[in-house]
């Protein structure tokens, strides 16, 4: 059994800074993507125009093969003047993260009332508002990381009324009311999904370091609803993998006052493992939507002619490797050890 895709487009990733990301970014292409919508939150956060400009040329001197679309973090000195800046220079996007809730977040935002006219800027200027749908844990509210996205749904609700034109994108879904609140809203609100929460539950990050990421992935039923709407080829629903590279030990050990790194790293095996994990649940038919059709019309992004990929389903399936090694970099892939029953036989 074999599939054609027409140029994957990967709508949510993490390429790091530094030497760091001289052997993150070469995975994009070599999961099988050949665009990467590209996160802000490095240290320092990419808050200007020139910030985001020189991070692309950066990305496109280690891996000229892939668009990268870039974006900026919202915080407080965030303008309308730098936004209709950065839409003039073709930048995508603005990610907001509430403050604390995943990895560099800790410049994030406390209140969207606030950035109105920002965000009217956005609108008049056809810029994306990504969202990390997540509120801060609140003990004191019995808010934690179960419930943290959906008691995030109401500013999300909000926001799309008081900006009914601004295209916005809640990202990586993990609850079944997530996937409801996007599904009530109107056409410019769409979700990400990543492969990793199609694969996980509570269970598989509980005591296990490696699958542990932010928003942590929930329970059975949480998961259906994802794969439901996959098999079901809603058209503002489709692939952010969010994957996110942490060295070894970041990932892997943890200590009385610093928890292990949140991310799943994902991109090197990205259309391998969508492949199967949809293949698993009977929606390998919507594969072309999900990694490119869907992402790209509402990102506008039409895919280019002549550029594909072909996957092929293997007997007995083949197994993850186990890392990835560059000078005094490593990274270990989700999934490592274990088999994938699909692989890119040919990319142009």
């Amino acid at each position: 059994m074999a599939v054609t895709v027409t140029s994957p487009a990967d709508f949510h990733v993490h390429l790091r800074q530094g030497s760091f990301t001289e052997l993150i970014a070469p995975h994009v292409k070599k999961g099988g993507f050949d665009l990467a919508y590209v996160m802000p939150n490095l240290k320092p956060p990419i808050t200007t125009t020139e910030q985001a400009l020189k991070y692309k040329a950066d990305l496109e001197r280690i891996e000229p093969n892939v668009e990268y679309l870039m974006t900026l973090y919202l915080s407080p000195g965030l303008t309308p003047e730098e936004i209709r800046k950065a839409s003039a220079a073709g930048i995508v996007g603005v990610k907001s993260y509430p403050r604390g809730v995943t990895t560099n977040s800790d410049g994030g935002i406390e209140s969207y009332e606030a950035y109105y006219p920002v965000f009217e800027a956005m609108q008049q200027g056809d810029m994306v508002l990504n969202l990390h749908g997540e509120v801060p844990s609140d003990a004191n509210n019995n808010i934690h990381v179960l419930n943290a996205e959906v008691q995030f749904l109401p500013h999300l609700l909000k926001l799309h009324a008081a900006f009914p034109r601004l295209r916005i994108v809640l990202e990586h879904a993990t609850t079944r009311a997530a996937i409801e609140a996007v599904k009530s809203c109107g056409p410019t609100v769409a979700c990400t999904i990543t492969a990793h929460h199609l694969a996980l539950i509570v269970d598989d990050w509980a005591g296990q370091s490696w699958n542990f990421c932010k928003p942590v992935a929930k329970y059975p039923d949480d998961r259906e609803a994802l794969r439901d709407i996959i098999k079901e080829g809603h058209s503002r629903f489709f692939l952010g993998s969010d994957s996110a590279p942490h060295p070894p030990h970041f990932k892997s050990t943890s200590t009385p006052a610093h928890p292990c790194a949140a991310g799943i790293y994902t991109s090197p095996i990205l259309m391998p493992l969508v492949a199967d994990l949809l293949d698993s649940f009977g929606a390998l038919d919507k594969l072309s939507g999900f990694v490119s059709e869907f992402g790209r019309a509402f990102y506008k992004r039409p895919a280019k002619p002549g550029k594909t990929i072909r996957l092929r389903k293997i007997d007995g399936g083949k197994f993850v490797d186990e890392k990835y090694v560059q000078g005094d970099h490593e990274l270990v892939p989700f999934w490592t050890g274990r088999r994938l029953n699909w692989e890119i036989v040919q990319s142009q």
